[in-house]
């Protein structure tokens, strides 16, 4: 896997084997699909680092799942999984291949440690059945389930400016609320609501009652509509930070950002009824979307004039606090990026048959 710095880390040990990442690969080949599809819109050189740290973010989330509503297998579930997270840092990975896979990348790619402590947070709000009162409520269980997510790529990638990670967490957080958005109703029959109760009882309906028997009304739809429109924002505020990833990384973030607003589109073109059927975005329009998906991953966007959003400032700042410092690249390194880059070029071409 890729260095930070050349000297310093080529004197450590490598935990993952090629087995180990063609395993992580696995498990998101079967049960995270589209995030393994659009994995390779990314450069090789983060490619497999990025399906590590989602691999490691899938069985963490499948812990705490599969213990269900007992509170006592769910804090064992936790105490587990922040064990493996101190081994994994202190460079002494339990013997599984996604831990040792994660255990090269947080180390090669400072991934501050505080941001799967937070990841782990909203799981442990997730298994309290935790609601929210308003909006910055939202936000702050957004910033933990996806936030974090957003803000791991973005140190992966390199853009670790206070601006850039901000850009980054805003889209989680977008992606995070459309989630919301999608499942109301799923949500609603397992006993759970994430929309902000007060905007549920500004708009006439009492939250406890509604999960009672959850229908479809009116009421409810505004609510949808103004989460929806929240989202949109924060997804015009994450074009910025798309922007100035480097180059080979823009595809693939833009593609999901785009198709991930796109289920909010579905949303409303359904009437913004989540609560009888689940959004789903048909394969024809996910292939219209995406000659238009690429060609905007190489246009450049406006700064956006925005501070992190107050809820997702601790990640801004912890990644932002570990940037590792780096020596000017050399004419050596200048050579290897211009060839890495070349090579994308001719991939692209094989890919889309130009000879």
């Amino acid at each position: 896997m890729p260095q930070l710095s050349s000297d310093h880390n080529n004197t450590k040990k490598t935990h993952a084997t090629a087995a180990d990442i063609a395993a992580c690969r696995e498990l998101l080949r079967c049960g995270s699909r589209s995030f393994y599809a659009a994995s390779f819109l990314l450069p090789a050189r983060f490619r497999d680092p990025a399906i590590a740290l989602y691999a490691f973010c899938r069985i963490a989330d499948d812990a705490i799942d599969c213990v269900g509503d007992d509170p006592v297998l769910q804090a064992e579930a936790l105490e587990m999984l922040n064990d493996r997270l101190d081994r994994l840092y202190a460079g002494r990975p339990i013997d599984d291949p996604i831990d040792r896979a994660l255990a090269d990348v947080v180390r090669d790619f400072a991934i501050p440690k505080r941001l799967l402590e937070a990841l782990f947070e909203g799981f442990e709000w997730d298994a309290e059945g935790r609601r929210y009162e308003d909006l910055s409520g939202v936000y702050d269980y957004s910033a933990r389930v996806a936030g974090t997510v957003g803000a791991m790529m973005a140190a992966l990638m390199g853009a670790r400016s206070e601006e850039m990670v901000a850009r980054a967490c805003d889209l989680g957080v977008a992606m995070q609320i459309t989630n919301i958005c999608r499942d109301v109703g799923e949500d609603a029959r397992n006993g759970r609501i994430y929309l902000p109760l007060s905007w549920v009882r500004e708009a006439g309906v009492d939250p406890d009652e509604w999960l009672k028997n959850p229908v479809f009304n009116e009421a409810i739809a505004s609510v949808v509509r103004r989460l929806l429109q929240t989202a949109d924002e924060l997804y015009q505020r994450s074009d910025a930070g798309i922007a100035g990833l480097p180059l080979g990384c823009r595809a693939g973030i833009n593609a999901a950002r785009y198709l991930y607003a796109e289920i909010g589109r579905q949303v409303e073109r359904q009437g913004l009824d989540s609560i009888s059927q689940r959004a789903v975005v048909p394969a024809p329009r996910k292939l219209q979307l995406l000659a238009p998906i690429l060609g905007r991953a190489v246009m450049s966007a406006r700064p956006v004039e925005a501070p992190a959003l107050e809820e997702t400032r601790f990640l801004v700042e912890a990644v932002v606090a570990e940037t590792p410092q780096r020596t000017p690249a050399g004419v050596g390194e200048r050579v290897i990026w211009v060839l890495e880059l070349f090579q994308q070029l001719e991939e692209r071409e094989r890919a889309l048959g130009v000879r």
